[in-house]
């Protein structure tokens, strides 16, 4: 068992710049957690930290139920795979796999045993007695992430290992990543700004900022019902829209007035924001839950199209809304003139609720 737990982990530099902020997390057995988040909100600190290349100011680190808060990172039991290749350019493939085991003073027929079944599961069997000065960078990210796996660790760290590779071979290793960490069942952490990445790589994503996470789940919940409006904002491409409005009764119906038109309210959420004290109300949604008509109909809003975007499998229109620009996503085949009225319908379920105060999302009363 390698279940990574966190207790109230806090990291200060220079005694007044809160790296990591009182963080608790919980990495269960051969799960796979991806940190994400902008620049210099801490996740790799975080990471490094886990690692024990970071001293902690405060908290607590356990790895398979050991306390290692303390111990030196030999002693963790883990295997890291930094953001730079960092391999030896003096040794051969085959001796940087082999560094690890070699530092463990394994046999060395274990040495070549696990050198080969790891250049095996990333395919870089054939190119075990080059130099790094005679692979591509993707080939030298194989042989980093081989020379990690070939120790066996408990635990994998993964510091934005694709970062330095360019937009195709990214995809290409991120398909690799996903295969091999499946047989290995390590547990892994992966740090990484890329949302793409952390959707589709991870079993469960913390999204953090200023030191803190701000939500903690699995891609599904984290892109469909964001924790607040940084989350919904920062997840997806494009990325959620927000619309600001004021809730109404009308008919003995509860509806949103925006300056586009108005929303009804879903009845799952009327009770939730009848109990607000204040009638302004953020509303969310995602570029693909809203459909464009070029007819009016009730509850849709009215917006003039300021570009289109065509990408191949569908396109991506700004509307002028108001005062707001949103996203639309459309087929292919549609695609309207810049200046041309459309009316909006969005989705009633998959509206997302706000509270324009705190940016917190609004739940359904259970």
């Amino acid at each position: 068992m390698a279940e990574i737990r966190l207790e109230k982990v806090r990291k200060v530099f220079d005694r007044k710049v809160v790296a990591v902020n009182d963080v608790s997390l919980t990495v269960k057995d051969q799960e796979f957690t991806v940190l994400l988040g902008p620049s210099g909100c801490g996740k790799t600190t975080l990471l490094r930290c886990v690692a024990g290349l970071e001293q902690v100011d405060g908290g607590r680190i356990y790895i398979g139920g050991r306390d290692v808060t303390f111990l030196p990172p030999r002693q963790r039991r883990i295997a890291m795979v930094f953001q730079s290749y960092a391999v030896f350019p003096h040794l051969t493939v085959f001796e940087n796999i082999a560094f690890g085991l070699r530092m463990q003073r394994r046999p060395d027929a274990e040495v070549r045993q696990r050198v080969h079944q790891a250049a095996e599961l990333l395919h870089i069997a054939d190119l075990l007695e080059r130099y790094p000065s005679q692979l591509s960078g993707g080939q030298r990210q194989r042989v980093a992430v081989a020379r990690a796996i070939a120790v066996h660790p408990e635990v994998l760290l993964m510091d934005e290992p694709l970062s330095n590779l360019d937009a195709l071979l990214r995809l290409e290793m991120r398909a690799e990543l996903k295969r091999l960490l499946q047989d290995i069942q390590a547990t892994t952490i992966y740090v990484t700004h890329d949302q793409v990445e952390a959707l589709s790589l991870g079993d469960r994503i913390a999204v953090m900022r200023d030191g803190q996470i701000l939500q903690y789940d699995t891609p599904l919940a984290v892109y469909d019902h964001p924790a607040n409006i940084f989350v919904g904002g920062f997840i997806g491409n494009p990325p959620m829209n927000f619309l600001r409005g004021q809730l109404q009764h009308r008919n003995g119906q509860l509806e949103v007035h925006t300056n586009g038109g108005t929303l009804p309210v879903p009845t799952h959420m009327r009770s939730a924001l009848e109990a607000r004290p204040q009638a302004e109300v953020i509303v969310g949604v995602r570029a693909e839950n809203i459909e464009p008509r070029t007819q009016e109909a009730p509850h849709t809003l009215r917006g003039t199209v300021l570009v289109v975007e065509p990408l191949g499998s569908h396109n991506l229109l700004t509307v002028r809304v108001g005062d707001e620009h949103i996203k639309v996503t459309t087929h292919a085949d549609f695609r309207p003139r810049s200046g041309e009225i459309l009316w909006l319908h969005l989705y009633p379920d998959k509206l997302r609720w706000f509270d324009p105060e705190t940016g917190q999302a609004i739940l359904a009363s259970k």
